[in-house]
């Protein structure tokens, strides 16, 4: 079978013999570049399944490395490679399109990590050219579009047809093919954690974890345990060892819902795993690799919290670095019969009654409302009214 092909883009030549060693070890093939021209030139030749590039080279920055190969070679994940705890630079590098970073020194066990998932992101990337390509021409072939699948299976906060919706599937289409960290904004009940689920669904760690987390439901005194773990003996009432929350979403994706909740010591903690891509479990002598894609949300405004010193401006910055804003049900009125007639055949399969209809002047009376709880308002409303209904049949 033919190796895939690895770009290291670096003028450190100790640095290319070093990364160039570990990869051949990881299985690829390799290829390296000296500065930007050079890895411009090799990207016109070659078929690279991935590249690493340094940030600082002689003819300039990595990002313009990175956002020259997302225009040119869109198909090819890139990684920037970045000094150890350059916070800044890792930051820098995810918004300008990279796939993900990794910092000096290199771990191989992170490298491989990275590498397996650069790899599974370059096949589905490939896979769906292929798919739609074979839709379009299906679609000449039948002379007529083919049919659209925005809403086939979507979750109810995800289905609606409103401009505000399509919006938010074709961004989470573009975000899931990254590794940064994703902040998904919005009111109560707008659907954060279905938008959370989808990016991780259509994400290369589809077949990984996904572990959804309400950080304001966990007690600040077991928050360290319950993310890091423990080993057994490590504190009164730590019978056996635990492994937390990032050790169980390895190889998948972490979901912090409500983190404003999260207190100003765990914070601190959350920023160094996201740094070091490592976890240390309480009473444990070192820290263990993981590779885990955060994904958070809240409903409060990060921001104003940062100005009030009541969240670490550098998490914020860490966090934030593709920001995904999820529209309030009251913006996106055309979708509200969408969402009733899918609740109310919900219901009624889970029931086991035949799908009850909506009025007209039900329909006008819901459009009118400003659903301050947004789609689960709805929800509850619907699932309350046909409640009333059933109990009053039962009474009659």
């Amino acid at each position: 079978m033919e190796k895939s092909l690895a770009l290291i883009v670096d003028d450190e030549p100790a640095l290319l013999e070093t990364m160039t060693l570990m990869l051949i070890r990881s299985g690829l093939a390799v290829e390296t570049a000296l500065s930007i021209t050079e890895a411009k030139a090799k990207l016109s030749r070659h078929r690279f399944d991935l590249c690493f590039t340094d940030m600082r080279l002689g003819d300039g920055s990595g990002v313009d490395l990175v956002a020259h190969i997302n225009k040119e070679h869109p198909d090819v994940p890139v990684a920037m490679i970045t000094a150890y705890g350059n916070v800044d630079a890792a930051v820098h590098a995810l918004k300008a399109g990279a796939f993900d970073f990794v910092s000096k020194p290199i771990d191989l066990g992170q490298l491989r990590n990275l590498v397996q998932s650069a790899l599974n992101l370059r096949k589905q990337t490939l896979a769906e050219k292929a798919a739609k390509l074979a839709e379009a021409q299906l679609a000449d072939r039948s002379g007529d579009k083919a049919p659209g699948k925005a809403s086939e299976g979507a979750e109810p906060s995800l289905l609606g047809e409103s401009e505000p919706m399509i919006e938010v599937r074709s961004k989470i289409a573009k975000l899931a093919r990254s590794q940064a960290p994703v902040h998904i904004s919005g009111e109560s009940g707008v659907g954060k954690e279905l938008a959370a689920c989808a990016v991780h669904q259509q994400s290369p760690r589809s077949s990984g974890a996904f572990i959804p987390v309400n950080c304001g439901a966990i007690p600040t005194e077991l928050m360290e345990s319950e993310f890091f773990g423990h080993k057994r003996g490590s504190f009164t009432g730590a019978s056996s060892d635990k492994d937390g929350l990032f050790k169980a979403a390895n190889g998948g994706t972490l979901f912090l819902d409500e983190i404003a909740e999260l207190p100003m010591h765990m914070q601190v903690k959350l920023l160094r795993v996201l740094q070091e891509k490592s976890v240390r479990p309480i009473g444990a002598n070192a820290e263990t690799p993981v590779d885990v894609r955060l994904l958070s949300a809240t409903h409060k405004d990060l921001s104003k919290l940062v100005d009030a010193g009541l969240f670490r401006q550098d998490l914020y910055y860490r966090i934030n670095v593709i920001e995904l804003k999820m529209p309030p049900l009251r913006n996106r009125g055309s979708d509200i019969a969408l969402l009733a007639e899918y609740f109310l055949a919900r219901l009624a399969k889970e029931w086991g009654i035949a799908k009850p209809s909506l009025a007209e002047s039900a329909l006008l009376e819901l459009g009118r409302y400003e659903f301050p709880g947004n789609v689960r308002e709805l929800l509850h409303n619907i699932h309350d009214a046909q409640e009333r209904r059933c109990t009053n049949k039962n009474i009659d």
